[in-house]
């Protein structure tokens, strides 16, 4: 199996993840943050360390101030639901995933309205178009880091200083470069920042996280048991205890905590370096293929490894069946639950054929792929 799929999940993982989430079912596998006993102990240490971990690796000051959570589309409800009420302003781009889009589009009914940037063709969002939707009731700013359809970067840095500059709160959705791409809350000034466990950072589905800077109050998606204040009806302002009622994936967060290991001792600068080069590769070949048109920005170091494609005159299901039937090669085809990108770029109608590189493609792996996509469009 040839796996371009890594936009929606990443595969294969280091074995280290495997190994752990097992060794964790086996022999410390018990409710973290609930008892006294040693497993439970254990448990809840290794959840610490993820934390810190995490910290590491996006530049965060303060472990408690991540929560985990079970994807990235439960962070981006969790900041845009808690932060938002009615008579607010939020401002977003044409390039968002429906994790965003459709928060937004229920909160609109209940008084929240919402600014839509227009991006270019090639889903590129300017700075100044930002700046000049912000007014008084604005108070959030939420926008993906890349595109999870043809993988164009957003100018994270730039947008996080107006955000700033206006006292306006800034929401990053790192599905797309968590892990891939080097991230730095302070730096870049991202006051809240959503991102998935199982695709760059290399855990396990069922994992995610939602960092939220000092000083930030969100409203809590839900309530319930914390282990902490159990004498209380109430929800405890603690954190992380606020943003994670009810048991944590114990063994999703061990094996998660492995896959970071794993950046932190690789380099998450060499990981995009690597993506970049075999995106590169992808792209100058796929150029060279007629029929083959290929959408976004043609400059890898303005992109993640996420490439939409079409071939004329051919269905992109259609195709991305044979690449998986006939060649072994896993795809995905359609409208990548984004359809306003697909309409910002042209593909609502016809969706695209995604090829989605990871850290462990290799260069062969593409050129194989790229002879199928020659042969289908022949």
């Amino acid at each position: 199996m040839i796996y371009l799929d890594n936009a929606a999940t990443s595969w294969p993982k280091p074995e280290a993840v495997y190994d752990e989430m097992i060794n964790c079912m086996k022999t410390y596998g018990a409710n973290p943050g609930r008892s006294g006993h040693k497993m439970a102990i254990e448990a809840s240490e290794k959840i610490y360390e993820c934390r810190e971990n995490l910290c590491k690796l996006f530049g965060i000051s303060d472990a408690l101030c991540v929560s985990f959570t079970g994807n990235t589309t439960e962070a981006l409800n969790m900041g845009i639901k808690g932060l938002l009420g009615p008579g607010d302003h939020a401002i977003t781009t044409s390039m968002e995933h429906n994790s965003v889009i459709r928060p937004l589009k229920k909160l609109e009914s209940l008084g929240v309205q919402t600014s839509v940037v227009k991006a270019d063709a090639y889903g590129r969002v300017g700075v100044e178009s930002i700046l000049k939707h912000i007014n008084k009731k604005t108070k959030l700013i939420v926008m993906t880091h890349a595109s999870n359809v043809n993988g164009t970067m957003n100018p994270i840095r730039d947008i996080g200083e107006i955000a700033k500059r206006h006292h306006v709160v800034y929401m990053v959705d790192a599905a797309q470069t968590a892990g891939v791409c080097p991230i730095d809350v302070e730096q870049m000034n991202i006051d809240i920042l959503a991102f998935p466990g199982h695709k760059g950072l290399l855990g396990p589905q069922g994992t995610g996280g939602l960092y939220v800077r000092e000083g930030i109050i969100l409203d809590t998606l839900k309530e319930g048991g914390t282990g902490s204040l159990s004498e209380s009806p109430c929800q405890p302002d603690i954190l992380p205890d606020k943003y994670e009622s009810g048991t944590l994936n114990t063994p999703g967060i061990a094996g998660l905590n492995e896959g970071i290991k794993y950046l932190l001792d690789t380099g998450v600068a060499e990981v995009m370096r690597h993506e970049r080069e075999l995106t590169r590769y992808m792209l100058e070949g796929l150029y060279d293929i007629p029929k083959v048109t290929v959408y976004g920005t043609q400059a890898p170091e303005q992109r993640v490894g996420v490439i939409s494609v079409n071939i004329k005159g051919k269905d992109c299901i259609e195709v991305c069946g044979e690449l998986d039937e006939k060649y072994g090669i896993a795809s995905r085809g359609g409208l990548h639950c984004a359809y306003l990108a697909h309409q910002t770029i042209g593909t609502l109608e016809s969706g695209t054929i995604r090829l989605s590189l990871g850290g462990f493609n290799t260069k062969k792996e593409i050129d194989l792929a790229l002879q199928a996509i020659g042969e289908i469009a022949k």
